[in-house]
């Protein structure tokens, strides 16, 4: 990663949920005399972090920070052995999600 990479990095820190525009992200990364020589300088340092998948873009073209996948809980059962005798019944549980609230509540 360079040094202009880095910069949009350290800048979309600062806001990782919210999208920022492409010429936000000019003018306040790299400093505004930066900007003001050339407006359009992070435009392929950005596209290669969208390459990198490091950054995220939206319809809008708009930029933030490449947000982390949530894991999948994994389902596991009480006993190997209720498993087994509710799989001979044809009983499945497949389609229930715990419910939180329910045991908040009492």
């Amino acid at each position: 990663m360079d040094a202009d990479e880095q910069e949009i990095i350290n800048f979309l820190k600062q806001w990782p949920k919210q999208f920022t525009s492409g010429r936000e992200i000019c003018r306040r990364a790299g400093g505004k005399w930066r900007a003001r020589e050339d407006p359009y300088w992070c435009t392929e340092p950005l596209l290669r972090l969208v390459e990198k998948k490091l950054v995220e873009v939206d319809g809008g073209g708009h930029f933030r920070l490449a947000q982390k996948e949530k894991k999948q809980k994994e389902t596991r059962w009480i006993s190997p052995q209720l498993k087994k005798i509710l799989e001979e019944y044809g009983q499945t549980f497949d389609d229930l999600e715990a419910d939180d609230a329910e045991d908040a509540s009492t």
